[in-house]
């Protein structure tokens, strides 16, 4: 009997240490489980363009007629012959954190003024728009007012920092009466600079 209960609780005892080892390899195990985790954030970076017409005040002007172009001769006075130059300026606005390729448009014309002509060159910085005006031409002299060359664009570098404005390209656009001006005849052409980014 006494041999039997001695088995007996012999088996209990290692039974019981078999539970409590069981119980140890489970903790063992855990402790060896670990995560990593990583974490992307995302943000869509800005783009504006801003013109002016003297270089110094810039403002958007996204919508037609946009900003009024100040010409050297008076604009409503033409007579044949008569070449009347104007400055606009266009750069990335602060904050754009993308270059960009403007293409030139025509916005169309109104009224009845015909017998119009222009040029457009792009000046170097500090240059002057007038007849002895140097540059990169983007639309030839002689060009119909109210229309635009296919193809014809030039490029803005964003600022650096981003926070800052992009530099500025200065245009230069010469307007030429022909000939065939009519005395009295009144209209407008306007021209869209349309920036697409390409970062």
């Amino acid at each position: 009997m006494v041999d039997a209960r001695r088995r007996k609780g012999m088996v209990r005892a290692i039974l019981a240490g078999g539970i409590v080892l069981g119980v140890g390899a489970a903790v063992t195990l855990a402790a060896w489980n670990a995560s990593e985790f990583a974490t992307g954030t995302f943000r869509a970076g800005t783009f504006a363009i801003e013109g002016s017409t003297d270089g110094t005040a810039y403002a958007s002007h996204a919508t037609a007629p946009g900003a009024s172009l100040s010409f050297s001769t008076d604009a409503t006075d033409l007579s044949p012959s008569t070449t009347t130059y104007s400055s606009y300026w266009v750069r990335l606005a602060a904050g754009t954190t993308d270059a960009a390729t403007v293409t030139v448009q025509s916005a169309g014309t109104s009224g009845t003024v015909s017998d119009l002509t222009y040029g457009m060159v792009a000046l170097p910085p500090g240059g002057t728009c007038d007849a002895d005006a140097t540059g990169t031409t983007l639309v030839g002299a002689g060009t119909a007012v109210g229309t635009v060359p296919s193809a014809v664009t030039f490029d803005l570098a964003a600022g650096s920092p981003s926070s800052s404005p992009g530099t500025a390209v200065q245009l230069c656009i010469a307007v030429t009466a022909g000939s065939g001006l009519q005395q009295g005849q009144t209209g407008s052409a306007t021209w869209q600079f349309a920036a697409q980014s390409t970062d």
